[in-house]
């Protein structure tokens, strides 16, 4: 993308708190954010976006980003707000369409900082096939915000039925679209300087599109609910899951898909990659007999390549979430009452 003179100019600069006032400094940040995101960006500067509704149900989700580090070795904090964002809205069955853009600035972030987060934002967007239909921007003094905090608000609509947790019924198979926790290791060793960066990478992306393959290809009604794995982990969605049906989840510790290095990064630390938040991993309840079906459609995706089946909802009352090792002995997975590791996200 080509840029103007203006933005070349202000890339040279930092944030000012006078770019949140509303006068021309105001004027020309709103306008380089506009001019950055490009053809993603549809808003016509109103107070209100004008937005055509698709069918007799939208699906609506909302999330703030406070990423610890916002700049990563494959992405950055707007990565992961297009990312999120679309994800919630895609696991619920709909189909993304539009997002809102709050940005707050701290003063002496860098302009060529804040290009590379409306750049990966404008990317993921195109990616993921979405518009940006409104936003905003505040400027906060220097300590008030950790270089940048983003909010991301999507609408999506459905074609087909919505997805939810009370549809997941006895017998339904787990499958997980790929690796857990090397979007922790990833961040983590960044930030404690582990040197697992290079190898372990984050698994940050949209998976819109790999859930509309899944529509397409699983026999209709096979897929009963998915969730997007993301703080609290794997650990965290199974336990909810386990809490709303009131029924037992058993989970074949062999097969959960962890790489080598992130389990080793994960000892040296001392935490467990069940409980490692995730960006890009999805949990597929769905009907056994579809398990090959759904397998085969994930392995055919860039975002599905090491799919696995993990375990099954069982028929046993209690919300146990049960670790079966590779000689059938089984442990209860206890779920986190607390943080174990630092903010990330």
């Amino acid at each position: 993308m080509t840029l103007t003179t203006q933005q070349m100019t202000l890339e040279t600069q930092q944030i000012q708190l006078d770019h949140g006032t509303g006068a021309m400094l105001s004027g020309e940040l709103v306008e380089f954010i506009a001019q950055t995101l490009g053809d993603v960006y549809v808003g016509e500067m109103e107070d209100s976006a004008v937005l055509a509704v698709e069918g007799s149900h939208i699906a609506m989700t909302t999330d703030s980003f406070v990423v610890d580090p916002p700049f990563f070795g494959n992405g950055d904090i707007g990565k992961i707000a297009v990312c999120g964002t679309v994800n919630d809205l895609a696991v619920s069955g709909a189909t993304p369409r539009y997002l809102t853009l709050g940005l707050i600035l701290e003063t002496g972030l860098p302009f060529d900082h804040l290009f590379q987060v409306l750049t990966s934002i404008r990317e993921t967007a195109r990616e993921a096939g979405v518009q940006i239909v409104c936003g905003d921007t505040k400027v906060v003094r220097a300590g008030e915000a950790d270089q940048l905090y983003l909010n991301t608000s999507g609408v999506g609509f459905f074609s087909r039925e919505p997805l939810r947790m009370d549809a997941v019924r006895p017998g339904d198979a787990v499958v997980l679209s790929g690796p857990i926790g090397n979007h922790t290791v990833h961040l983590l060793s960044i930030r404690e300087g582990l040197g697992f960066e290079s190898r372990v990478r984050s698994d940050c992306a949209p998976l819109n599109t790999l859930i509309d393959r899944l529509f397409a290809v699983a026999p209709t009604g096979s897929i009963h609910s998915m969730r997007d794995v993301t703080r609290g982990g794997l650990s965290a969605v199974l336990h909810e899951y386990a809490g709303k049906l009131d029924k037992g989840i058993v989970i074949e510790a062999a097969a959960l898909p962890i790489q080598h290095e992130t389990a080793m990064a994960a000892d040296m630390l001392g935490i467990n990659p069940l409980h490692c938040a995730n960006e890009g991993c999805l949990a597929i309840f769905i009907d056994p007999a579809a398990t090959a079906d759904v397998l085969a459609t994930l392995h055919g995706h860039e975002y599905g390549r090491h799919a696995v089946a993990i375990g099954e909802v069982t028929a046993r009352d209690g919300a146990a979430v049960v670790l079966r090792d590779s000689e059938g002995r089984e442990s209860i997975l206890q779920p986190l009452r607390g943080a174990e590791l630092p903010r990330l996200c």
